[in-house]
């Protein structure tokens, strides 16, 4: 039995606890930010809003405080969102254990004219922490059921990625391995810009031409930000691509902006609460993008881009 402490109860932190308690560890789900959800998970039955669950009675629910990160853990998962990757990276700027630290987190940051992982981020102030990433097709609503899922954990020392898995993996959930975590990393956050692509073709003709289309451009990315073409194949790319172009946020948002609303418009009148996560990673990457990569290497890129940073209408010359 490990003891592992989660950050963040959203829907993917909390989905992970499943296969983690299926194991028979002992687990912590803390959360830093949304008080609210916490006092709903604090309750006897912890029904998780998002899930549409109760989460496992033996789970542990707490507030999140730095004290939390200097307890005896076997693993360290953060699955808050990309915004509050900052915070989490301060709040390991004076970590010294060789904790293994596994990061759910999915998207990019720009930093200092460069772009960024979420693991490079969170190392910014600390280049001594143990931190592997985990990307890939998963949903967490079947996660949480126990639907049968797969995902990449990476890391560069492959051994440490193996370790990783052998404490999270189960039945229904399994597990591959990866050494390019900068190429798993950079597919599994830009195929949220690319599900928008895919879900704006009106039809299924188009969109596929649009996914072979996406793929293309995805490996020409891959290899200009260092890592390697093959990973654009695997779970992290072709394989979290699919799942969220055939139902998800962003390619809902793609479909609104395939039938010529603009993205304000689109985000007011039907996804007032949802968040994007590939809108959000367009307002973040643009500047460089636009800028410093050949843009008729990536025409789709481009015009997703520009749809979404300026609010125009989405155009794309099949």
């Amino acid at each position: 039995m490990k003891k592992i402490l989660i950050i963040g109860s959203g829907a993917m932190g909390a989905a992970f606890s499943i296969p983690l308690m299926e194991n028979n560890h002992k687990v912590t789900l803390s959360e830093p930010y949304n008080l609210k959800l916490l006092k709903k998970l604090s309750v006897k039955k912890k029904f998780h809003p998002a899930l549409k669950i109760n989460l496992p009675k033996k789970l542990v629910i707490q507030k999140f405080s730095s004290d939390i990160l200097f307890f005896k853990w076997d693993l360290i998962v953060i699955a808050v969102s990309s915004i509050g990757i900052d915070s989490i990276s301060e709040y390991l700027k004076n970590f010294k254990k060789t904790t293994p630290i596994l990061v759910l987190t999915k998207g990019l940051k720009f930093d200092k004219n460069k772009i960024i992982t979420m693991t490079e981020q969170i190392k910014k102030n600390n280049k001594r922490l143990n931190i592997s990433a985990l990307k890939g097709p998963c949903l967490a609503k079947e996660l949480s059921r126990k639907v049968k899922s797969y995902t990449v954990v990476a890391n560069k020392n492959i051994k440490i990625a193996k370790n990783i898995g052998s404490i999270i993996s189960t039945n229904f959930y399994k597990t591959e391995y990866s050494t390019d975590v900068r190429g798993v990393e950079f597919s599994s956050a830009i195929k949220n810009i690319y599900s928008m692509i895919i879900g704006s073709g009106q039809g299924n003709n188009t969109s596929s031409a649009l996914f072979r289309k996406s793929i293309d451009e995805m490996e020409y990315l891959i290899k200009f930000f260092k890592g390697n073409r093959e990973t654009v194949y695997g779970l992290a790319g072709l394989g979290d691509l699919y799942v969220s172009a055939v139902g998800g946020r962003n390619s809902k948002m793609g479909e609104y902006l395939g039938k010529g609303i603009t993205f304000k418009e689109a985000k007011k009148r039907f996804m007032r609460e949802d968040t994007i996560e590939g809108a959000d990673l367009a307002f973040e990457i643009a500047p460089y993008v636009l800028k410093k990569i050949n843009n008729k290497k990536i025409p789709l890129m481009i015009a997703l881009l520009k749809a979404i940073t300026k609010n125009k209408k989405l155009k794309i010359n099949y």
